[in-house]
């Protein structure tokens, strides 16, 4: 486990299993799969993280995306709230800006901009990259794809389970938006964030101690061959 990593881990698994204890409690079939599918997220995460080395700042924002994500379909709102017409009283519903902002559409700008910079950190740790342009559209992309396939699972969700709160061909639409609009603002925050000198010398500082570990390793692989 890398240096740091435990309290996320602890905080990311014990809100999940209180969200999965209560969406089983509640017969929520829809947050069972999406349970399902954050914690599945999860575990690819730290898969990556061995080559990545995330920051913890990147890992937090992360958990709390996911956090977000189970308070929006668990926690019932008043009656009296204004929310989607004809969607359900939970927190995904909610207008936070009546006819401008919902609960839903922030979630998504907020945790696709997080994909962003999840995709920004691991090519940088595969390769000594800056961000300019070329570079951050193709990160860019790779959000919006993972956006795409979160609108895919949403419409197997449609598929089979009864009651769900995905909404229709706007609500998908909409989604889309917001997650356009979460990755040029994280787009623009990695572009402008920290200095792109700073960025290239932390990018080739890794890549030559990488080398310089491979090198290692493989001067010892030699000189156990030659004892045996």
């Amino acid at each position: 486990m890398r240096s740091g990593r435990l309290p996320v881990k602890v905080f990311t698994i014990g809100y999940l299993l209180y969200a999965l204890g209560f969406a089983m409690f509640k017969n929520n079939q829809e947050f069972l799969l999406y349970g399902g599918v954050v914690l599945l997220i999860g575990f690819v995460v730290l898969w990556i993280d061995d080559t990545a080395s995330f920051t913890h700042g990147m890992l937090w924002c992360l958990s709390v995306w996911g956090l977000l994500h189970m308070l929006g379909g668990l926690v019932v709102v008043p009656e009296t709230w204004l929310i989607g017409e004809g969607e359900k009283h939970v927190l995904y519903s909610l207008w936070l800006i009546p006819g401008v902002l919902k609960y839903d559409q922030f979630v998504h700008a907020y945790g696709f901009g997080v994909c962003m910079w999840i995709a920004y950190q691991w090519a940088r740790a595969v390769y000594p990259v800056v961000p300019r342009f070329g570079i951050l559209v193709l990160c860019a992309l790779a959000s919006l794809g993972l956006g795409a396939l979160n609108e895919v699972i949403e419409f197997a969700a449609t598929r089979f389970i009864h009651d769900t709160n995905v909404g229709g061909y706007d609500n998908t639409l909409w989604d889309l938006i917001f997650n356009l609009i979460g990755v040029v603002v994280a787009g623009t925050i990695i572009r402008f964030g920290e200095p792109v000198h700073q960025k290239t010398s932390d990018s080739f500082d890794r890549m030559r101690q990488r080398f310089h570990n491979k090198r290692l390793r493989s001067a010892h692989t030699e000189r156990s061959r030659e004892i045996n």
